[in-house]
């Protein structure tokens, strides 16, 4: 079984990180992607341990020690690929590994802000010989269902992933079911977090659901999601 966590850590994990090594210890995905990473302290004991954990394989962009990035780990060996070119303030915020089959790319994108990520990820997964799966933090999703209101930035950048032919890979299993996973203070649900897999690798998902309880534990603000693959 191949499996996938991709969790929002919350600015670096700061005091939390022995906690988020134990949760992710304990499941043993094959692959993670951790957001909201940083270059600094803790972001070293984060690597550390992770390393401990059988996670050999790790990949980190070059954002400054208080910035908010990404960090993928594998316990199994592949290739990585930073994308300096994908925008000017935030290239620092997606990164890719390389397996034979597919390749999977980690994103953090930012939150209500102009940026080019989205048209450079669409050219990008359009021109690729591979097919990818896209998972972290978008910020976004699709108005109406992924919240209840319509303030949601990039709904037109989304739809045309699909146009493009990946997928939502939760809504491809369970529907229009609503589920969240972050909250505002107010109570508001939105799910920020999503897996986005090529069409021509639907028949091998086997699961895919997000650990409310980790959220709820207050390891971080966010609900980790996680992808099975058979």
């Amino acid at each position: 079984m191949f499996s996938i966590l991709s969790w929002n850590i919350l600015q670096g994990g700061g005091s939390r990180v022995n906690l988020i090594l134990q949760q992710i210890s304990m499941l043993q995905p094959t692959v993670c992607i951790l957001s909201e990473f940083r270059n600094n302290e803790s972001g070293l004991q984060l690597r550390y341990g992770l390393l401990r954990a059988g996670y050999r394989h790790q990949f980190v962009t070059q954002a400054q020690k208080d910035d908010n990035s990404v960090l993928i780990v594998s316990i199994l060996p592949c290739n990585s690929q930073l994308h300096p070119s994908s925008d000017p303030l935030y290239s620092q915020n997606i990164l890719s590994i390389e397996f034979d089959v597919f390749s999977i790319m980690g994103v953090y994108l930012p939150h209500k802000k102009k940026h080019a990520l989205f048209e450079y990820l669409l050219d990008h997964f359009k021109n690729s010989d591979k097919p990818y799966i896209i998972a972290g933090d978008f910020n976004t999703g699709i108005n109406g269902i992924d919240q209840a209101g319509d303030s949601f930035w990039y709904e037109d950048q989304l739809k045309e992933m699909n146009k493009i032919g990946y997928i939502d890979a939760f809504r491809f299993l369970h529907g229009d079911v609503r589920e969240y996973s972050w909250y505002s203070h107010q109570g508001n649900g939105f799910r920020y977090d999503h897996t986005y897999i090529h069409e021509c690798l639907s028949p091998v998902i086997k699961e895919c659901y997000y650990l409310s309880e980790w959220r709820e534990q207050k390891y971080s603000d966010h609900a980790p999601m996680i992808l099975k693959l058979s």
